[in-house]
């Protein structure tokens, strides 16, 4: 708790006394009050109570400690890509994936002074890629922080007089800082995909799309990808998400994390699955849940 600036570290400290008398509730997000994440979480669980986490590890043991009923991590972008490493992540944190939300991301660029010379503008690193046309353009100095609300809340109790921070407009009116420009992100379709994780993995009841994630390794075989491929394209499963990753320093053996429309029982994923574990060292299912949709962006 003591990571996040001073001036945040009030909110933080009333926000997780209110998640720990109803741990049930709890929903842990990384970040300082009025970060992205606390929009969604607030978003996604109206009547749940957010708890701020410093780092992403820090909310999903909240998670694992029985602290917090769940957590709400960002981990695509799309105009930035990854945002957190959920294969890394989630399989050993043992949580299990139980729902998808996405968000609209608009960013202000925030300082004390609504007519100050901005020269440097603060936030967390996706927060400033979402916007680097816009930083370029003013000949702004972009600089990475954990998290956009903390860095609203570090400019606020910063000396520097020509220092901005990029977060959502809530965070301006909880550190008291001044708007300057509103959506200064590159694309009005800027979206963000976040995941719930819980300790227990979800059965949504077959009535609509589900989704369905899992980690696998290939064997150190030539075309072994392409043959684990097959069984989703000969049994009409289609895969939204690849994405390769090395575990460990030996490089001779490559990890992928996908996501796939459909579940496990529908026979067509039965089967698909069973031709990739053919082909595989190992697969893991990190969770089945309700497909969820992007907001209809309005220009």
């Amino acid at each position: 708790m003591d990571s996040f600036p001073q001036n945040a570290l009030g909110m933080v400290k009333k926000m997780t006394e209110k998640g720990a008398e109803m741990p049930e509730k709890a929903i842990a997000f990384q970040g300082a009050p009025g970060a992205n994440s606390h929009l969604a979480a607030l978003d996604y669980a109206p009547d749940g109570l957010p708890v701020p986490c410093f780092s992403f590890e820090d909310a999903i043991d909240a998670v694992k400690q029985g602290t917090a009923g769940s957590a709400i991590i960002p981990i695509e972008n799309s105009l930035h890509g990854r945002v957190a490493d959920i294969h890394f992540l989630l399989p050993e944190s043992g949580l299990y994936i139980v729902d998808e939300y996405f968000m609209l991301i608009q960013h202000c660029l925030m300082a004390k002074s609504a007519d100050v010379e901005v020269r440097t503008a603060m936030s967390h690193p996706q927060a400033l890629g979402q916007c680097r046309h816009y930083l370029r353009k003013r000949g702004i100095i972009p600089m990475a922080y954990a998290d956009t609300a903390a860095a609203a809340a570090y400019v606020a109790q910063s000396d520097d007089p020509y220092a901005a921070a990029i977060a959502p407009r809530l965070a301006a009116q909880i550190y008291g800082l001044q708007p300057i420009e509103d959506a200064i992100e590159d694309s009005p379709d800027n979206i963000t995909r976040f995941v719930v994780l819980a300790p227990t993995a979800s059965q949504p009841e077959p009535n609509g799309p589900l989704m369905t994630t899992f980690i696998f390794e290939v064997k150190n075989i030539p075309a072994a990808l392409y043959k684990a491929m097959g069984g989703f394209a000969t049994n009409g499963v289609n895969m939204t998400k690849l994405e390769s990753y090395q575990q460990g320093g030996s490089f001779a053996a490559t990890e992928f994390f996908a996501d796939i429309e459909g579940a496990p029982g529908d026979p067509a994923v039965d089967r698909a699955l069973e031709e990739l574990s053919f082909h595989c060292n190992s697969v893991r299912i990190l969770g089945t849940y309700r497909q969820a949709r992007p907001r209809t962006v309005i220009s």
